[in-house]
């Protein structure tokens, strides 16, 4: 009698930890879905969104060995949104953050209006956001 062995990659499907403790096969469709409907009606490309779900891919796969909570791939795909298109953002997150009433939404939209002008005044100043320290005189 003779045996033989026969190498192969085992392959460990990344799984998504959901809210309620239900872990599920990881799906790069339903983030691109997520993008796609907070950008509909947006001018933002299709190439843009395709590669924004491609980054959301990337980093979970790289950052997670076996298992990421959903809480991570919703806070990367608001990053993503932030940079593509801020209404796109503010649809997203209103969702994802589930605002109770229009003061959580407000609130959120008042955090970007700062940061937007932290943004501009850095730029004026010929510095970016992240050049300036949290004391914000500029000094690293």
């Amino acid at each position: 009698m003779r045996f033989t062995t026969y190498e192969r990659i085992e392959e460990s499907p990344l799984r998504v930890i959901k809210k309620n403790g239900d872990r599920v096969r990881f799906d790069r469709d339903r983030i691109l879905s997520g993008i796609l409907r907070a950008c509909e009606k947006l001018p933002v490309s299709a190439r843009d969104i395709e590669e924004a779900a491609m980054r959301v891919e990337a980093r979970c796969q790289g950052e997670y060995d076996r298992e990421v909570p959903s809480s991570v791939i919703g806070t990367l795909v608001m990053e993503e949104l932030r940079s593509l298109h801020q209404v796109a953002y503010v649809r997203f997150a209103s969702v994802y953050r589930e605002f109770k009433d229009v003061g959580e939404f407000m609130s959120e939209l008042e955090t970007i209006l700062d940061e937007d002008a932290e943004e501009a005044k850095a730029a004026r100043d010929g510095a970016s956001v992240d050049d300036v320290s949290v004391t914000g005189d500029g000094a690293s």
